[in-house]
């Protein structure tokens, strides 16, 4: 009788013991990358803190910004068992400005945790979207005489007529730009510009936007700054425009006209 009890104890150990095995999930594959997993790969520091280094981190491009381009730009990449990520790629491109950008500052982010399945560390892919979006006043406009704002027809909107006896606002057959072009310009920015001591010691970057008009012969006056930042980033937008080289003027008709303008100076860590 005890005989037939222990080898009954026994049948019940092994038959819990196969039904704890078909239980059990298959062990990950070591190289295999996952999009889904019992818990996925989150950045050190927390999302929180990784959004703001994306926020505080990118650099508009200024040729993307004088286009008016902005948008979303997916970018995917694996994060691998050490935290590291690699196989960095845009899933959808917006510009190549932008999808170079977004690149840039996905690879230049911190480690991650990473993900793991059924208990076993794996590698995941993650998609970030990097937004880019321009505060209003960054796209290059123009307004009436007098500051008095028109409703925008095209890309160069409004000029004010160059003699001063007739002021009324009219289309131009052809803006003004920089000679050379705006990445020119905007290239020219950057070689001259001074970073201020003070802002640079607070990390302070960012956009000042500055009003200036070009007159009739191409040269840029009444340059004043319309969105501040402060720590001698505004003083050194104004002295940027100030000396800046000659435009090429507006013209109506043949005519040249005066034109009043609004552009972004890039202060960039």
């Amino acid at each position: 009788m005890k005989r037939l009890l222990l080898l009954s104890l026994l049948g019940l150990s092994v038959t819990a013991h196969a039904q704890k095995k078909l239980k059990m999930p298959p062990k990950p594959d070591a190289s295999q990358v996952y999009d889904s997993v019992s818990k996925p790969a989150v950045p050190l520091g927390g999302t929180e803190k990784y959004a703001q280094f994306l926020a505080d981190h990118q650099k508009y491009p200024a040729a993307a910004m004088q286009k008016g381009i902005q948008g979303t730009v997916p970018v995917s990449f694996v994060v691998e068992k050490t935290g590291t990520i690699g196989e960095v790629k845009v899933d959808k491109p917006l510009s190549p400005e932008l999808d170079a950008e977004a690149l840039r500052l996905i690879k230049s982010g911190p480690k991650w945790t990473p993900a793991q399945h059924f208990g076993k560390v794996v590698r995941q892919r993650i998609t970030v979207p990097v937004s880019f979006v321009m505060s209003p006043g960054s796209e290059v406009v123009t307004v009436g005489p007098k500051g008095t704002p028109a409703a925008p027809a095209n890309a160069a909107d409004i000029a004010a007529s160059a003699n001063p006896d007739r002021p009324p606002v009219v289309a131009p057959d052809k803006p003004t730009r920089p000679v050379g072009g705006t990445e020119a310009f905007f290239e020219w920015i950057e070689k001259n510009q001074k970073y201020p001591t003070l802002a640079r010691q607070r990390k302070i970057q960012g956009k000042v936007m500055v009003e200036f008009m070009v007159q009739a012969d191409g040269t840029l006056t009444d340059a004043r700054v319309i969105k501040k930042m402060g720590s001698g980033l505004d003083e050194e937008a104004l002295r940027l425009i100030k000396m800046a080289p000659k435009w090429e003027p507006a013209s109506y008709n043949g005519k040249p006209l005066k034109q009043k303008m609004v552009l972004p100076v890039l202060f960039q860590l």
